[in-house]
């Protein structure tokens, strides 16, 4: 009887945890927002993927190449701008950066941002960036803030019932950071249906729907009805808010329908043909991207696939940047361009939005933006003689590259400028959060002025509420 009871009260416990997480802030009220005629505007796309280097891509070695200057022991730091040459795209006059000739030649389905400008934020640490780019807000903040998926979730709600609308592949919360991860990946005040499903591995994805391994349906019914039985009756009861309590219901409830349902198969890539399987196949982030193809296909609303944020992993070339990102190239030049493609030759290109962003760009000498330097966190000694210092590995937040696809983006388009030289900054048409996340929005018909009243004041989803897009430039369809 002890044991029975000591597990009947660690599942009261955690009840009451997964609560207190999803009430967002301190009973926080909800009420309802603009009217529907206020929020819908004319949309060009109905779901979108977010692909996001996680770590911090450098623009110079990326979609933004500046002169290349190889490797010779004794080369000054100064005189590097790019470790990589430049190669030709389908598009006239436009280079990218050697290793990415795969995207080259998708580029002209979308369109290439060169100038986007990350926040000022003081002392640079990736997850407050990474913040700031997936809610808009900058931390921190009285109330947990909606990731841009939460808030695409709920305006428009699932496009298929059975899939989750909000699906993020790729991270885990064990590294690193974690807590700081944990943070932005929420739908905070507008309850846990509209959270992110979350696929550490989408090489075990379909293991994240079906029941633990040896436990029969009958076995996981019985729990599903005992944990909904703890949320109505007794845990939830003394620290969830009405709604915030049958949101924790229904996303169980979603998730139950999707484990016993058909598109349940949409999550299992093995049945990939293995031609189509073998070109994504590049690491963890390239599954994903194979994942978010057949997941799009289903009926998912908002996915994010990341090459992962752990600390001086991956983008985050703190050394060896250049021979880093030969490896990095390799892991995504491949699946971008296949998931380009195969969303182009199915016809579902036309209404996805698909973005490649990373929370701000590197540099070989700057720590922050040339106006506004922040303490450097890396030692780049004036004179090179050890590879491992060949390659960008401080924080650059004034000019960044982004990549937009379908959706009504422009095809063939190239908006802003870095200079030549360094500091290599934004020089034309500098693009901030707010602009790309009205951007989204606008473009799957979500009006800028949709809020809720949370502490009695009205949340938008960009700070003001006057966030505009960049109709002109960015969108072919208004």
């Amino acid at each position: 009887m002890k044991k029975y009871w000591h597990r009947r009260e660690f599942i009261k416990q955690s009840a009451a945890a997964i609560s207190t997480m999803a009430m967002g802030a301190p009973m926080a009220s909800m009420l309802a927002s603009c009217g529907d005629k206020e929020k819908k505007l004319l949309a060009s796309a109905d779901s979108v993927i977010l692909l996001f280097m996680a770590g911090g891509m450098a623009h110079t070695e990326t979609f933004d190449p500046k002169r290349f200057t190889p490797f010779t022991k004794g080369m000054t730091a100064d005189s590097v701008l790019s470790t990589f040459k430049s190669i030709p795209t389908v598009l006239d006059g436009v280079h990218f950066s050697e290793g990415l000739e795969k995207i080259g030649k998708v580029i002209d389905k979308g369109t290439l941002i060169r100038s986007y400008v990350a926040a000022d934020l003081g002392h640079i640490l990736h997850t407050r960036h990474q913040y700031n780019w997936h809610t808009c807000y900058e931390p921190p903040q009285s109330v947990t803030v909606p990731h841009i998926g939460s808030w695409i979730s709920k305006e428009l709600g699932p496009l298929n019932p059975v899939i989750p609308a909000f699906i993020n592949i790729g991270q885990r919360f064990e590294v690193g950071e974690g807590e700081e991860l944990k943070a932005f990946h929420s739908a905070g005040f507008l309850g846990s249906e509209h959270g992110p499903f979350l696929i550490p591995d989408p090489s075990t994805g379909l293991d994240s729907v079906r029941p633990p391994v040896g436990m029969s349906t009958k076995r996981f019914e019985s729990r599903n009805q005992l944990y909904e039985k703890l949320i109505k009756e007794s845990a939830l009861g003394e620290f969830g808010s009405d709604y915030q309590k049958e949101s924790l219901k229904r996303s169980m409830e979603q998730a139950y329908i999707l484990l016993n349902s058909p598109e349940a198969k949409a999550f299992d890539i093995n049945q990939e043909p293995k031609e189509s399987y073998d070109t994504y196949n590049t690491g963890k982030f390239g599954l994903g991207c194979l994942m978010a193809k057949r997941l799009v296909e289903q009926g998912a609303r908002f996915i994010t696939v990341t090459s992962e944020y752990e600390p001086f992993m991956n983008w985050d070339t703190h050394d060896n940047g250049h021979t880093r990102l030969i490896d990095m190239k390799k892991l995504i030049d491949a699946p971008i361009a296949q998931l380009i493609q195969d969303l182009d030759q199915s016809g579902r290109l036309e209404k996805t939005i698909v973005i490649v962003a990373s929370e701000f760009s590197r540099d070989m000498l700057t720590e922050g933006r040339p106006d506004l330097k922040v303490k450097d966190q890396v030692v780049v000694p004036d004179i090179i003689t050890d590879m491992k210092n060949y390659g960008m590995h401080r924080h650059f937040t004034d000019g960044c590259s982004m990549l937009m696809f379908g959706g009504g983006i422009k095809k063939g388009h190239v908006y802003g400028k870095t200079a030549d030289e360094r500091p290599c900054k934004s020089i034309e048409n500098p693009i901030k959060i707010d602009r790309i996340h009205q951007t989204i929005y606008h473009a799957l018909g979500i009006s800028p002025e949709t809020n809720y009243e949370i502490e009695q004041r009205p949340f938008y989803t960009t700070p003001d509420g006057k966030g505009k897009a960049e109709l002109n430039m960015l969108i072919s369809k208004t």
